[in-house]
């Protein structure tokens, strides 16, 4: 057997089992937002508090992703997976049976823990494809497949949960569906995803990991104190600004560690850093705007003026559409990549983003038109699922693929935790009902989801025009 087959048959079976893995992912990212409301009513708390959720869970895949990337390149990929998928499929089953607001706060966000699974999974592959020569396309097709199962995942999770909630009446019994297939999870990696590993030399950084951890709590509770405290508090203000502040003695114990947490030498590269901050400001669209529109979408226009008048079934097809858009998305853009320059494809992303929510401010009023807006921005954030980790990867040095393709799901989880904590300040100001948020705030998602995409396609136009592609062969010159 030629070394090319061996190589694509065993990573065929590897992405097979990846398939699972992140079909689930996508299921538990999918499955939640259609029940926002019901959720919201079951505690008896205001749409906008629902966003709390998404920002706690947000801010603990911010802290464990960094470390745990890094463990799975010391201590193996497969082990940190599986590990990382048992203590989700243990919040998934505390989130099934809770029943009051802080105990909802801590299974949400202990559940976080799965926003790893995705870089574990594209450093192994990207491992398993060592010996190919077209190394880095490669490690794009096979990531774009396992992030078509997530995205599979997540239309699966929306249809499901309006079908389910139809169908039955206690919330437990419908928020137990993604607890078994989270259980199914943690079997299928300890069955069908081997222990293989080269060791790594480094050790994890606890100073760097506790310094960025104190920043970014200091900064989101300075966000969540906006929403206790109010506008004119001062506290607020300050744990934002020691939280800020502590980002400079990080910089520089990070440059004289010998084995940083984050890697900033390798960061300024010119085709890396303009990945990472995209990443962040993606997260703010991607995952700081979801749940603001299923409340929307679920909001009674006859009563308040503005939404769509949907409850937690029939809005499942309208989040199942945004979805599928991002599969499309992410399919597409390997191939497309081999046509255009995959920086090219990053920047068209970014715009497509960019457009749709735009559109949202306007185009609003219809299910259709919310529909149109929606599936042009999932077709762009589908391709910058799929092509941010690959990029990450192809841009790392060798060893350090887990610890790239983990920071771009570390920053866009800051983005989307920072968003969600800012989006549920902003719809709870002026909201006029004790269960709706107010429409300024749903305008102010939309409008910064846009400028965060406008800001990121520039930023994307400094990466080297031939960045994260396959090198081309040069021609044997004849004798």
């Amino acid at each position: 057997m030629r070394p090319s087959s061996r190589a694509t048959s065993i990573g065929a079976g590897l992405v097979g089992a990846l398939v699972f893995v992140e079909f689930v992912s996508g299921f538990l990212q999918g499955y939640y937002t259609p029940l926002a409301s019901d959720i919201a009513r079951h505690l008896s708390i205001n749409d906008a508090d629902v966003n709390w959720f998404e920002a706690a869970q947000l801010l603990l895949s911010a802290l464990c992703v960094p470390a745990l990337s890094k463990l799975g390149d010391l201590v193996g990929h497969q082990r940190v997976l599986w590990w990382s998928a048992v203590l989700t499929a243990v919040a998934t089953w505390g989130i099934a049976f809770s029943s009051s607001f802080e105990t909802y706060l801590v299974f949400w966000a202990l559940q976080g823990v799965f926003t790893v699974w995705l870089p574990l999974e594209v450093a192994l592959i990207y491992r398993r494809s060592l010996g190919l020569a077209d190394r880095a396309a490669a490690t794009r097709k096979a990531t774009g497949v396992i992030v078509a199962a997530l995205q599979a995942g997540a239309i699966a999770g929306a249809l499901s949960a309006g079908a389910t909630s139809a169908a039955f009446e206690p919330i437990w019994i419908v928020l137990a569906v993604p607890a078994i297939l989270t259980t199914g999870v943690v079997l299928v990696i300890h069955l069908a995803v081997d222990r293989e590993h080269v060791v790594q030399v480094g050790t994890l950084d606890g100073r760097g990991l506790a310094i960025i951890s104190a920043s970014l709590v200091l900064v989101t509770g300075g966000l969540s104190l906006v929403r206790t405290e109010g506008v004119g508090s001062p506290w607020p203000w300050l744990a934002m600004a020691v939280g800020a502040a502590l980002l400079v003695p990080f910089g520089r114990w990070e440059l004289r560690s010998p084995d940083p947490l984050v890697d900033l030498r390798v960061m300024r590269q010119p085709s890396m850093w303009p990945v990472q901050l995209t990443a962040l400001l993606f997260g703010v669209s991607v995952l700081g705007a979801q749940v603001p529109l299923s409340t929307f979408a679920q909001t009674d226009p006859d009563e308040h003026g503005y939404g769509l008048g949907l409850d937690s079934s029939t809005v499942a097809p309208l989040i199942g559409a945004y979805v599928l858009s991002l599969l499309v998305g992410a399919l597409v853009f390997a191939r497309v990549s081999q046509r255009f320059s995959p920086r090219n494809c990053l920047i068209g992303a970014t715009g497509l983003i960019a457009v749709g929510y735009g559109a949202l401010v306007v185009a609003h009023g219809t299910i259709p038109s919310v529909a149109a807006c929606m599936v042009v921005a999932g077709l762009g954030s589908g391709a910058l699922v799929a092509a941010l980790p690959a990029a990450a990867a192809a841009a790392a040095p060798e060893g350090r693929t887990a610890v790239a393709t983990g920071l771009t799901n570390t920053t866009k989880t800051i983005g989307g935790a920072f968003a969600s904590c800012v989006f549920g300040v902003a719809l709870a100001q002026g909201a006029t009902h004790a269960t709706a948020a107010s429409m300024s705030g749903y305008y102010t998602v939309w409008v910064v989801c846009s400028a965060t995409a406008v800001v990121a396609a520039v930023l994307l136009t400094f990466v080297p025009r031939l960045a994260f592609a396959d090198p081309v062969p040069l021609e044997e010159v004849a004798p």
